[in-house]
């Protein structure tokens, strides 16, 4: 059984470095998309402070939709291109809002989400698999250290993914 105890960190870099870890271990054997997704939604939201959504938006060939999450009730559908997901799944760049409310074309699915950062799922074949998307009600919340440690932590998911030839 998977144990998740709250530590102390010299820094987020070292933060991150410890959740790749543990979602290394966490998904690793398990070929369903779906469990490790949900998984991976749940350690990132309950060992990041200040976060009030994290989760998966998948891309169905058209738009993305809605996938496992930790948080409230999310949009359901967001089109490529739109908002700040929609953005990342278009420019296959990932995106960190310091305020949502500043941000030309921001979805606000939950009024609290005050920033957000949100990293594209590319596959090794380059199709894209969808979206990571994180949330704070705090603005100003994450900086460029948080896009590059959910890059590293979607990193390990997508190499598993790829890795493992996973299916829903």
């Amino acid at each position: 059984m998977f144990h998740l105890s709250p530590q102390e960190f010299a820094s987020k870099k070292e933060h991150y470095a410890s959740l790749a870890e543990q979602a290394r271990h966490l998904i690793a054997g398990e070929p369903s998309l779906i469990a490790n997704a949900a998984n991976f939604s749940a350690l990132v939201y309950h060992s990041l402070p200040q976060v009030n959504w994290a989760g998966f938006y998948l891309y169905d060939g058209t738009e993305l939709v809605v996938g496992p999450f930790q948080g409230k009730p999310a949009c359901i559908r967001i089109a490529i291109g739109a908002g700040v997901c929609g953005t990342a799944a278009h420019t296959r760049q990932s995106q960190v809002v310091q305020d949502v409310n500043q941000h030309d074309g921001h979805i606000p699915c939950d009024a609290a989400s005050q920033a957000e950062v949100v990293v594209p799922l590319v596959r090794a074949d380059g199709s894209l698999l969808g979206v990571w998307d994180v949330d704070s009600p705090v603005a100003g919340r994450f900086d460029e250290e948080d896009r590059a440690g959910m890059e590293s932590l979607c990193q390990v998911f997508m190499a598993h993914l790829d890795g493992s030839k996973a299916a829903a």
